[in-house]
C-alpha cells in the first residue's frame, strides 16, 4: 500500500514537472538587457546580426535596443542606469577613468578594431599624397572624439599638422558634418559610411582614403558596462558575450550581400547596393572585429592615438578598465 502511494506521489511529481516545462517551452526565463548604441551604423553590422539571427534569444536574453546619439549621452545613459551596456568609443571610458569613478566602466567585449571613417574629396583626386591637404580646407570630425584623434593621427603620421598645414574645421555637429559639405564647406571631409559612398554614387565626393586603414588596429568601438553590473550580472554579461561572438564569426564567413540583406530593416532609408558597398568596404579593410578580445596592442595604439591628440592625462593601464575573460571564455 506504501509502496503504491509513493509511486503514486512520484508520477504526480513528474506528471507536473512536465507540464510546468511545457507551459514555459522548456526555457528558462529571459533576462532583460537595454543597449544603448552611441549612433545607428552599419560599422556595427555585427550587434544587428546578433539580433536579427537570434543569438541573443537563443542565449536566453531579450535585448531591447536604443540609440543613444553621442558620445557623452550614450556615457550619461550608462553611468545613471538608463541603460545596461553601450556600445561606444572605447575612448569614453578612459574618461569616466580619468575622472576617478568609484564605478568604472569595464571594456568587456569588442566589435570593431579600426576607425570607420574616410578621407572624401569634393573633386577626383588622381595619385593621391597626403601632401595634397596641405593648404586645403579640412572639414573634421568633432575634437576628443574618436574618429578626430584617429584623423589627426593618420594626418600626422603623415607629416601634416592639422592645426597648421590645413584650415581645419570642427565646430559642426556630428549630424551636420555631411551636410555641410554638401552645401560647399570645405575641400575635403572625414566620412562615415554610409554617407561616403552615397556621395560617391551622387557624384559629390571621391573616397581617396581611409583612416581606418592609416590609424592601425583600436579597439574603436566596445561593449561596455559598469564594473558593479558586471559584479552582480556576470552570468548575463558572458551569455550578452556569447552571442556577439557568434555574430561575429557569422560576419566573418558569409558574403557582403548576405549580411546586408540581414541588416537591411535597421536601415529602411538605406538602398540595398548602398548597404552591399558599405559592409564590403568594412571588411575588406578589417574593421569588423572577428572576436571580441581586445589585446593589449590594440589599447596602446589607444594611447598613443589619445596622446598624440593631447586628451589623456596619463596612460591607463589595459588591465584597469578591460576585461577579457568573457570574451576568452565564449571562445571555446
Amino acid at each position: 500500500m506504501k509502496k503504491r502511494l509513493l509511486l503514486g506521489l512520484l508520477l504526480t511529481v513528474l506528471f507536473s514537472s512536465v507540464v510546468l516545462s511545457a507551459c514555459s517551452g522548456g526555457k528558462q526565463a529571459t533576462v532583460k538587457v537595454k543597449i544603448g548604441e552611441v549612433t545607428r551604423s552599419m560599422f556595427y553590422a555585427p550587434e544587428y546580426v546578433a539580433l536579427a539571427k537570434g543569438f541573443f534569444k537563443d542565449e536566453g536574453l531579450d535585448v531591447e535596443l536604443q540609440t543613444t546619439a553621442g558620445g557623452d549621452k550614450t556615457m550619461t545613459a550608462l553611468l545613471s542606469g538608463g541603460i545596461d551596456v553601450a556600445l561606444v568609443g572605447s575612448e569614453t571610458s578612459v574618461y569616466v577613468f580619468q575622472q576617478g569613478s568609484d564605478d568604472p566602466i569595464i571594456n568587456f567585449a569588442q566589435i570593431t578594431q579600426t576607425d570607420g571613417t574616410f578621407l572624401v574629396s569634393r573633386n577626383e583626386v588622381k595619385d593621391f599624397n597626403w601632401d595634397q591637404l596641405k593648404g586645403s580646407v579640412f572639414l573634421g570630425q568633432r575634437k576628443g572624439g574618436m574618429p578626430q584623434m584617429a584623423g589627426e593621427f593618420a594626418l600626422k603620421k603623415h607629416g601634416i599638422n592639422p592645426q597648421q598645414d590645413m584650415k581645419l574645421i570642427q565646430n559642426i555637429d556630428f549630424a551636420n558634418i555631411a551636410t555641410a559639405f554638401a552645401s560647399g564647406t570645405g575641400d575635403y571631409v572625414q566620412l562615415f559610411e554610409p554617407q561616403a559612398s552615397i556621395f560617391e554614387q551622387q557624384g559629390k565626393g571621391h573616397v581617396i582614403a581611409s583612416f581606418g586603414v592609416e590609424s592601425g588596429h583600436l579597439p574603436y568601438t566596445v561593449f561596455m558596462t559598469k564594473k558593479s553590473f558586471i559584479d552582480k550580472n556576470g552570468d548575463t554579461v558572458q551569455k550578452f558575450t556569447n552571442a556577439i561572438y557568434k555574430a561575429q564569426q557569422w560576419v566573418k564567413e558569409n558574403s557582403p550581400e548576405t549580411i546586408a540583406d540581414t541588416i537591411l530593416p535597421y536601415f529602411k532609408d538605406t538602398d540595398r547596393n548602398i548597404a552591399i558597398s558599405v559592409v564590403k568596404r568594412y571588411k575588406d579593410q578589417g574593421s569588423y572585429a572577428t572576436d571580441p578580445i581586445l589585446d593589449e596592442a590594440e589599447w596602446k595604439n589607444l594611447m598613443d592615438v589619445m596622446s598624440t591628440a593631447g586628451e589623456l592625462k596619463s596612460k591607463v593601464e589595459h588591465g584597469s578598465i578591460v576585461n577579457n575573460t568573457f570574451a576568452e571564455k565564449s571562445m571555446k
